[in-house]
């Protein structure tokens, strides 16, 4: 009789893993003082959305699979975001787009939709590095915590039952 985690548990680990990891970008911006760039604010929405997510697949406990996917989903378009800013980080200096105003300032100035849309392209903001842990970039810790979450939904999307 082997130990096997229960689908439960695996959404609970991944809404635990999503709250560490927010609370290290809170650390982050708020007492080591790093402000976050559009791509950072865009990728934490969908941290937020894969953990609820997960947090609601955990307590419903039915329908693994669905919910599997529905992280897997979640994840990977945090995936597309992190990627995004990983490839404006290794731009030559001279293809960098321009830094533009703040998230604050464009939520007061700027129609919604255009907001949204710079928020996913970014902007010269996104390709500053200032923070790195192992040679890796935040952005690219991001990717590969994402990669993770998409990975472990897909597990649980495709694993069977187990048999009594």
């Amino acid at each position: 009789m082997g130990f096997a985690l229960q689908p439960r548990s695996v959404f609970g680990l991944i809404v635990i893993a999503i709250i560490g990891l927010f609370s290290f970008a809170l650390y982050t911006q708020y007492v080591i003082g790093l402000d976050p760039c559009p791509l950072c604010m865009t990728q934490r929405v969908f941290y937020v959305t894969t953990a609820v997510i997960a947090a609601i697949a955990a307590i419903h406990n039915r329908h693994k699979a669905v919910y599997g996917l529905l992280v897997a989903l979640s994840a990977l378009a945090g995936a597309g975001i992190a990627t995004r800013q990983v490839w404006l980080q290794h731009l030559p200096p001279n293809e960098v787009p321009a830094c533009g105003p703040s998230l604050e300032y464009m939520l007061q100035t700027l129609p919604f939709g255009e907001v949204f849309s710079r928020m996913l392209k970014g902007d010269g903001n996104c390709a500053i590095v200032d923070w790195r842990l192992l040679g890796l970039s935040m952005a690219e810790w991001s990717l590969l915590c994402f990669l993770f979450f998409i990975a472990v939904g897909v597990w649980q999307a495709m694993r069977r039952k187990r048999a009594q």
